[in-house]
């Protein structure tokens, strides 16, 4: 019953389910109703072209549109390279400092001590050094910044 009154819509059912689809995806941006909306577009403009094909056919125009565009737009989309940047260590706060120089707030004893770094304390291992010796960031290891004198 459904089936039969959206067929004898025909291409325009298809128009008036892109924008619909169009529309849903000005609310719910994502890029993948864009997609099925651009789908149902070429459906009903091919159908306004060519009419007379019956729902099955229609239906089956929509399925192999709809599945290429969103495949294709994903394939694109996965596929692109990152645009490279002028701060790569931006939000990579630990890897940032890797070779800065710092203080010691807290002794390094047995290996394990405490760093200041601006207005975070961060957690240091390295070879034992008492508070106020300078040291150079050397690696990291997980959220532990490793550390040796200068």
């Amino acid at each position: 019953m459904i089936i039969d009154s959206f067929a004898a819509l025909g291409a325009w059912g298809w128009i008036a389910l892109a924008a619909v689809l169009l529309v849903a995806e000005i609310v719910a941006p994502g890029y993948f109703l864009v997609w099925l909306g651009a789908a149902a577009a070429a459906t009903g403009v091919i159908f306004l072209v060519l009419p007379g094909a019956g729902w099955q056919w229609q239906t089956g125009v929509f399925a192999v549109l709809a599945l290429a565009s969103v495949v294709g737009w994903f394939r694109f989309a996965w596929n692109r390279k990152a645009e490279e940047s002028d701060q790569p260590l931006l939000n990579l706060r630990l890897e940032s400092l890797v070779g800065r120089e710092f203080v010691i707030d807290e002794p390094i004893q047995s290996g394990r001590g405490r760093l200041r770094v601006a207005d975070s304390v961060w957690a240091a291992t390295g070879p034992d050094c008492p508070s106020g010796t300078r040291v150079r960031v050397s690696g990291i290891d997980g959220t532990t910044l490793v550390v040796e004198p200068v």
